[in-house]
């Protein structure tokens, strides 16, 4: 690496969680301030959960393409048009004066959110291609997103009541151009092989029209019904496109999504592990809020700050201890520790009381288990980009995010389904499902490569090196 790209590679990684750590807390601070949203404006329960949803079906939708758009356009180039559109979007959101203008705007913030997130990973890999370094530096990818979260929860609470809703939304100007000046400035410029190489454009169609269709029969599931008509058409479509995308990727002269990127056993097994412990956690995080504001009468602002434990605690192993664990453990093994802490946290919460609770006996626990997430996510992440070549990073990059997402909104629409109307006995059955989920990944992350801890450094130049089998 050259010397004065070496020089600039951590303050490169800070524009990069920047712009991550914006994504994020948006996504929290939002759901805070969603009651004050629909009595300004006076949304019904319909149109206030678009304001959720069309966001998460264009970022969830767009993931893939936009990875893939990374890598043929340079990630430096799709990055920066991510976060100004994201930015822009946010102004538009503030600015709202009516429902449709808002979901609107919040489509737009999915759109530069995907472009932006989908090639985050992949940049980190080409800053990074030391295996020691590169641990540390995911470890700070996942105190951004710990951050993000802790802060999103109170963040919200005390703009939304100090300021009013809007500037949940304007909180994102000065992030936003921030993250775009010092990222002109410090950022390589990589420019890829360009659409030529593979701009697949029916194949683009084909998965961001499928993806989009099915977060959005996740998220809809719930409120139509699982079984309803519209549900299993939807679901149904859905599947067709995804399937029909497989069938061109196998034939088409440039693929979208190279088939031989699903056939790495590392790589399909980190995404499945990734959806199913997302599914569980994100789950977990809306339950565990609805339990203390619906059952314990909790205040939102009350709320955030019992949860700031778990949070805190992510942020600090992520940041402190997530490498060292990994240089001494593995990924793999790494990996299994987090899933198993995960796991044991949950299945404490299928104990919860119906009546009065004792917060350090019944919750912290649980809280303080989740610093397993701050293991967990750091070694799926370094699994999930370990075979990442130059030309397909941004596009493993797009795949974890994509996973992540869809494992987001199925656990969050499945979780809370159990829970409805069921009391304290349905929140025990979706915390134990939750468990369960977890279990399954541990049993999945068995089959995980073995791959010893590598801290020999790169030479310089040299490709990101795959990690041996042991």
């Amino acid at each position: 690496m050259p010397e004065n790209a070496s020089r600039t590679r951590w303050p490169a990684l800070a524009v990069v969680c920047a712009g991550m750590l914006m994504v994020i807390l948006d996504g929290s601070i939002t759901t805070v301030a969603l009651p004050a949203v629909q009595a300004d404006l006076h949304i019904g329960a319909a149109g206030l959960a678009w304001v959720v949803d069309a966001y998460v079906v264009a970022f969830g939708g767009l993931l893939l393409l936009a990875g893939r758009l990374g890598d043929l356009l340079g990630r430096r180039r799709v990055y920066l048009a991510g976060i100004a559109a994201f930015t822009a979007a946010s102004v538009l959101c503030g600015l709202a004066a009516g429902p449709a203008t808002l979901i609107a705007a919040r489509f737009l913030q999915g759109v530069g959110g995907a472009m932006a997130s989908a090639v985050g990973l992949g940049m980190v890999v080409a800053l990074f291609p030391d295996p020691a370094e590169r641990a540390r530096a995911f470890g700070v990818v996942g105190f951004t997103g710990a951050a993000g979260a802790s802060l999103g929860q109170v963040l919200g609470g005390v703009l939304t009541a100090g300021l009013g809703w809007h500037w949940i939304f304007f909180i994102n100007l000065p992030i936003g151009a921030a993250a775009l000046l010092a990222g002109r400035r410090l950022l390589a410029d990589d420019r890829g092989p360009g659409l030529a190489a593979g701009a697949d454009a029916p194949g683009a169609a084909l998965v961001t029209g499928g993806l989009m269709l099915g977060v959005y029969t996740i998220v809809e599931g719930g409120p139509a019904g699982w079984t309803s008509a519209r549900t299993l058409a939807t679901g149904a479509a859905a599947l067709l496109l995804l399937a029909a995308f497989l069938h061109r990727q196998a034939r088409a002269a440039t693929p979208l999504l190279p088939l031989r990127i699903l056939a790495r056993r590392t790589t399909a097994l980190a995404n499945l592990v990734q959806l199913l412990m997302l599914a569980a956690l994100f789950g977990f995080q809306i339950l565990l809020a609805l339990y203390l504001q619906q059952v314990q009468h909790y205040g939102a602002l009350a709320t955030g700050l019992a949860m700031l434990p778990a949070a805190l605690t992510i942020a600090a192993v992520s940041l402190l201890l997530a490498a060292r664990t990994i240089a001494r453990l593995g990924e793999r093994r790494t990996l299994l520790l987090g899933l198993a802490l995960l796991a044991a946290g949950l299945a404490l919460l299928t104990r919860l009381p119906a009546g009065p609770l004792n917060y350090t006996a019944d919750v912290l626990p649980t809280l303080l288990a989740a610093a397993g997430f701050g293991l967990a996510a750091t070694a799926l992440t370094a699994l999930g980009m370990a075979d990442a070549r130059p030309e397909d990073a941004g596009l493993l990059s797009g795949l974890l995010n994509t996973t992540q997402q869809v494992g987001a909104a199925l656990g969050v629409a499945v979780l809370t389904a159990l829970a409805a109307g069921r009391g304290t006995g349905g929140f025990h059955l979706a915390f134990g499902t939750g468990a369960a989920l977890l279990a399954a990944a541990f049993l999945l992350a068995l089959a995980l490569p073995r791959h010893r801890p590598a801290v020999e450094s790169a030479p310089a130049g040299a490709e990101p090196p795959v990690l041996t089998h042991g």
